[in-house]
């Protein structure tokens, strides 16, 4: 495992990463103490199920009808009736 602090990490990111796509994993230290890992992604663990791609189920929702009244109060009354 090796070992890379924030502010080297900021300086050049894309080095570390290709790293550990390649397998290798990293401490991220700041002033000496460990506050991460970055390890490589095991493929055969799914943390984050898939997206589901089924479409919007918008039709499925029920029609809502607009109307018009000539006050607020009109229109609570008439949704008080029905």
């Amino acid at each position: 495992m090796k070992t890379i602090t924030v502010g080297q990490l900021r300086q050049n990111p894309a080095a570390m990463l290709a790293e550990v796509e390649a397998g290798e994993t990293y401490r991220i230290t700041r002033h000496s103490r460990e506050i991460a890992r970055i390890i490589p992604r095991n493929h055969a663990l799914e943390l984050i199920p898939a997206k589901r791609r089924t479409g919007s189920r918008l039709a499925d929702l029920p029609r809502h009808e607009l109307r018009s009244a000539n006050s607020i109060s009109e229109l609570l009354a008439d949704e008080r009736d029905r």
